[in-house]
């Protein structure tokens, strides 16, 4: 049973990787491979809705999903795409990308050689990846125009048998870490952190919820 103060501690983060930015019709729907197959869900759904007339999923096997699955994490949701009445030929696939920065590196390769040059994307990820994910976007590829979202879920609903609570404290955790220090290494735009959030960063970490830190 995790304790109250737990869940108070964890949703103050929850709630700071959310960037709250408002949907608009783009270019192209990008999204970003994890072991949360509900990403996959929220992009079909808003192509199907009309958002974007393109979706590309990007993402091989990362560090979470690397011994966890055998197909790649963007043919995974590409076929949970399809399955949802998305059709092929609206999707591109690249699924050799572990992180982020590659995500984009190898989506901009994808795109030249398919001779296609979108201005406008929606970036689609899991609700604790927006706001890093955001900041990586703006550093890496600074010439386009980003919305990020993710799927509409409360944090006490977001627990599931295979991404059990303790996990998603974990990664949360780790990805404060790194919008902290990311900026400093190149990867990522500097995101102001606000003091009771991170307070709440260093009283989960020594409560043990530190399995996915960067060890500096």
């Amino acid at each position: 049973m995790i304790p109250t103060e737990v869940i108070a501690l964890a949703k103050k983060i929850w709630d700071y990787h959310h960037v709250n930015q408002t949907l608009v019709k783009s270019d192209c729907i990008l999204t970003l491979g994890s072991h949360d197959t509900r990403v996959a869900d929220r992009a079909a759904a808003l192509y199907l809705e009309g958002w974007a007339p393109l979706l590309i999923f990007a993402g091989g096997l990362g560090r979470l999903t690397e011994g966890m699955w055998t197909e790649t994490e963007a043919d995974l949701f590409a076929r949970i795409a399809m399955e949802k009445g998305v059709p092929k030929e609206a999707i591109l696939i690249e699924n050799r990308s572990t992180n982020t920065g590659e995500n984009i590196q190898l989506v901009q390769r994808l795109l030249k050689e398919k001779g296609l040059d979108p201005e406008t994307f929606i970036v689609v990820q899991k609700p604790y990846m927006e706001r890093r994910s955001l900041a990586t976007f703006e550093k890496n590829w600074p010439s386009k125009q980003f919305v990020v979202t993710s799927s509409q879920i409360a944090f006490e609903d977001y627990p599931t048998e295979d991404i059990p609570l303790e996990k998603v404290l974990n990664i949360m955790v780790g990805d404060l870490q790194r919008i902290k220090i990311y900026p400093e290494k190149g990867f990522q735009t500097y995101q102001k952190i606000p003091d009771e959030v991170w307070r709440a960063y260093e009283r989960l970490v020594a409560l043990g919820f530190d399995k996915q830190l960067i060890m500096e």
